[in-house]
């Protein structure tokens, strides 16, 4: 009776109405889903140098270097686009420029002077952290993430006492390198050096842990730290298993 008092007053029922679902972006689903595709692509953007850029920098270091106009290009164009996937691409393109480029720089003219490794692939620090606060967060994030994984893989070969070896094997036919990089390998085994390594490693882990709730940029900065982290332990355990293959890397 109330009820159909209500409705000759009001004109709507008093059940109550369904619950509103959420949107795609609200799901839990969902977030969990673009999580895993920020650290995906940081991790694809950092990986990707190792097997594409140093073959073509070692063929010809200037074709790779003007690449970088391409890819800076393609990635101005796709932030433009209304998609925010096609804007965040965008974004993180560009960011790999950045590391592309001093990439280039060192290994193509200066890759005998280890000293000059982490200052030449820094040319962008500034434009990286001005760029944190803008539209460009994800690309500068991806940047600074793989400077800092370069920065903390140069540490720990000079605390490991391997810097001298860096020049020997480059200069060396990479069929001869390897035994070169074996010993390397060997030295990082040792107890003092072994040390070295895993404190930096814990600390690389804690600091992607760290970074990884933060925030979409955070975690592509993650990402790239883990990954970084991932590929120096591949090299290693290819210079101790097949040092005549990682040579060639």
């Amino acid at each position: 009776m109330l009820n159909f008092l209500h409705i000759l007053v009001i004109g709507v029922p008093t059940t109550p109405l369904a619950p509103r679902l959420p949107r795609p972006s609200e799901g839990s689903a969902w977030q969990a889903l673009s999580q895993v595709s920020d650290g995906v692509a940081g991790s694809v953007l950092v990986a990707m140098p190792v097997f594409l850029q140093a073959p073509w920098v070692r063929l010809s270091p200037f074709t790779a270097a003007l690449f970088t106009a391409v890819l800076v290009a393609v990635g101005v164009g796709l932030e433009q686009q209304r998609s925010p996937r096609l804007r965040d691409a965008g974004s993180l393109l560009v960011g790999f420029a950045g590391s592309w480029l001093g990439g280039c720089l060192f290994w193509g003219w200066c890759r005998l002077h280890p000293i000059g490794h982490l200052p030449i692939e820094a040319f962008a620090l500034p434009l990286a952290v001005a760029g944190l606060g803008g539209r460009w967060r994800l690309g500068c994030a991806l940047y600074l993430g793989s400077l800092v994984g370069t920065a903390a893989t140069d540490a720990a070969i000079a605390a490991t006492g391997l810097m001298p070896l860096w020049p020997q094997v480059l200069l060396a036919d990479p069929l001869a390198a390897g035994p070169l990089l074996q010993q390397a390998a060997q030295r990082v085994l040792e107890p003092g050096s072994l040390v070295v390594v895993m404190a930096a490693a814990a600390v690389l882990v804690q600091t992607c842990r760290w970074l990884w709730p933060q925030g979409r940029a955070a975690r592509v900065a993650s990402a790239a730290l883990a990954t970084t982290l991932a590929i120096d332990g591949l090299f290693l355990a290819a210079a101790l298993a097949a040092p005549k293959l990682s040579g060639l890397i």
